[in-house]
């Protein structure tokens, strides 16, 4: 096998950067209901995470992203919220909240919030007055619909978790409309007042002394059901712009959106700097890569690395000289990164580090999820009344309904099933992995006495330690943080390699995607001698055309001529 001269032309020069503190910091993700539970209710809580302050300073994170924290009735888990200025019960109080934010600062830590406004919870004192009369202002906050000639729904819009998008109210003789389950009632951003009242809200929080607002299904927010135009519908922008203006402009602070449909042909219009109206965008093109493109998220595909690369390097270029990238494999609706893209039996603790080498050596701000840093895994339950999920039990019912056997249905849910992110936080060995001391509202993780925190720290080559030093990495160096990236090897379907390079350093970045020693042949002119910045095995200075690469094995060099 003869390697030959890249003949990638040469980077061109980038306009000048205007730096902001979360292009160097590295994002948290913490579901609180998993997190620590600091009364042995067996629910995670607010001052459970303040005494976890210190896990985190010491890995050296920039921010956390707390998952709702809201009153809610919990159908959804916090996402359907009925006071957006109270903090749930089960997670603490409104002083508890401003505990964490005052003693995470002193850590050098922001704390960014769950903004979910595309729907409220069904008990909102909005939504109440709301069904009670159509002369109520509140009725206009949400989205209503006459029935039926002859009765019935409006049409046959279908919600996301299942059945019917419409639920009828006696009281005022009409639908309402929820994306996704009756418990959410869809806000209906075409009212300014609805849309003052969100602002409020926002400044609100702001002013508590938060670092930000991370944005859920924020691109739902300017449809036209009538139409049945859901994602990216054509006020969204307008809306986004006008929220930049009357929150957000003049403040330095984090916005994150989430959007499902966001693609490279419109990510620019959410991030591009002079919009003014999102800092970043999580986007999902490289998770739906995973999903069968018939039977969706609960059908077990295979991982294809061609396309997963694809994806990413996509967003890679798209952001070169504007915008900025949302980084991360896992979140609360994923299921644990080093399951379904690795190995997280033989190989757990090198897959661990290899995915995490891939995605912190990417341009944009990293994400990691709660567990992520100890390589925690997938539940893999054997029984459906074992998941707590409203979206995998929903799904179950209508799948079996349509002939799946159950078996079937469960082989998928382990993969691809939103629980498997929120089993609890594995802390130690201990009753309830540490993180509470009675029952946890959901079962811990099966191998929690041989994967937890305790245990993987005590190891001087930890998962831990691993991401706390690419943490630091991004922090210090300049090309890390701002480096344009350079794909490598795109066909191969074992070897992830991409090049930063910013001024005169260049970084090179190998991964192993597989299970077995892989020979990797390089370009010429992306060899030579180097500094190992971090390595899954031994340090690696000296690359040449031709190498060998363990299972699992990553690594990173960096050359400054």
């Amino acid at each position: 096998m003869s390697c030959q001269k890249s003949h990638a032309p040469a980077p061109a020069e980038a306009p000048e950067r205007l730096e902001h503190w979360w292009h160097r910091a590295t994002g948290y993700q913490i579901y609180p209901r998993s997190f620590a539970d600091s009364n042995g209710d067996g629910v995670g809580d607010i001052p459970g995470i303040i005494g976890k302050l210190v896990h985190l300073a010491d890995l050296g994170v920039g921010f956390i992203w707390l998952s709702p924290i809201y009153a809610s009735p919990m159908v959804d888990n916090g996402y359907d919220i009925s006071d957006y200025r109270a903090i749930a019960p089960e997670y603490g109080t409104l002083a508890d909240l401003d505990r964490l934010i005052s003693e995470a600062r002193d850590l050098g830590i922001g704390i960014v919030m769950d903004l979910v406004v595309n729907h409220s919870s069904s008990l909102h004192a909005w939504f109440k007055a709301a069904r009670a009369s159509r002369d109520a202002p509140e009725h206009g906050y949400y989205i209503w619909r006459e029935a039926a000639p002859g009765g019935g729904p409006p049409d046959d819009q279908e919600a996301v978790f299942g059945g019917p998008a419409w639920t009828w109210v006696e009281e005022v003789q009409r639908y309402y409309f929820h994306y996704f389950s009756p418990a959410q009632p869809d806000l209906n951003w075409q009212n300014p007042a609805l849309r003052a009242e969100v602002h409020d809200m926002m400044r609100w929080w702001l002013d508590r002394g938060i670092a930000g607002f991370r944005m859920d299904v924020i691109s739902l927010i300017g449809k036209d059901i009538d139409q049945r135009i859901y994602e990216e519908g054509p006020d969204l922008h307008p809306f986004l712009q006008e929220m930049h203006r009357e929150v957000i402009a003049g403040r330095e602070i984090v916005t994150i959106g989430e959007s499902w449909s966001v693609s490279p042909e419109t990510g620019l219009l959410y991030c591009a700097q002079e919009r003014k109206e999102l800092d970043m965008v999580f986007e999902f093109s490289h998770i739906r890569e995973g999903w069968h493109p018939e039977l969706g998220k609960f059908a077990p595909k295979p991982f294809d690395l061609v396309g997963f690369k694809r994806a990413l390097f996509e967003w890679q270029e798209l952001t070169r000289h504007e915008g900025w990238n949302a980084l991360f494999l896992t979140n609360h609706d994923l299921p644990r990164q080093v399951s379904f893209y690795a190995d997280d039996g033989k190989h757990r603790r090198n897959s661990a580090r290899m995915l995490a080498t891939v995605l912190h050596m990417l341009k944009g701000t990293p994400f990691i999820y709660q567990g992520e840093e100890i390589g925690m895994t997938n539940a893999r339950f054997e029984r459906i009344d074992q998941y707590r999920d409203l979206e995998t039990l929903n799904h179950f019912e209508d799948q079996i309904a349509r002939g799946v056997a159950p078996e079937e249905f469960i082989a998928g849910a382990n993969r691809n099933s939103r629980d498997n992110a929120r089993t609890p936080m594995q802390w130690d060995a201990g009753h309830g992995a540490g993180f509470s001391t009675g029952t946890p509202w959901i079962e811990v993780n099966s191998n929690a006495d041989q994967i937890n925190v305790a245990q993987d720290r005590s190891d001087p080559e930890s998962i831990f330690a691993h991401y706390r030093h690419l943490v630091r990495l991004r922090r210090e160096l300049d090309v890390i943080a701002f480096g344009e990236t350079e794909p490598l090897l795109p066909d191969s379907s074992a070897i992830m390699a991409f090049q930063r390079r910013l001024g005169s350093a260049r970084v090179l970045v190998l991964a192993n995607f597989t299970a077995n020693r892989q020979a990797v042949c390089l370009p010429l002119d992306t060899c030579g001698e180097g500094r190992c910045l971090v390595s899954s095995h031994r340090a690696r200075r000296r690359i040449d055309p031709d190498l060998e690469m363990a299972p699992f094995e990553s690594f990173a060099v960096l050359f400054d001529s």
